[in-house]
């Protein structure tokens, strides 16, 4: 039973990973573009808003990996440990 809370466990870490990953790559890309040309891609929004949506999109992303981790621990452990064995 201990191996499956680490098994999904280290699934819900790596789907943090993932979205920490796609975060950082997605925000340099923002950045970069707020940096070329502001009026544009600010899309209106004063320097405050943009950072509250930056933070509501952090935290969604967030739980996205968290649930998606959960989710795929979850079905690769039955696929792996709990497949019916071959006759």
């Amino acid at each position: 039973m201990i191996k499956r809370y680490i098994y999904i466990g280290l699934c819900v870490f790596l789907g943090v990973l993932l979205t920490t990953i796609l975060h950082a790559v997605g925000e340099q890309a923002y950045i970069a573009l707020l940096l070329s040309d502001w009026d544009r891609y600010s899309f209106g929004l004063t320097f405050e808003q943009l950072l509250h949506v930056h933070h509501v999109l952090s935290f969604s992303l967030l739980v996205l990996g968290i649930v998606g981790g959960y989710l795929i621990g979850i079905r690769w452990w039955r696929a792996v440990y709990e497949a019916p064995q071959g006759s």
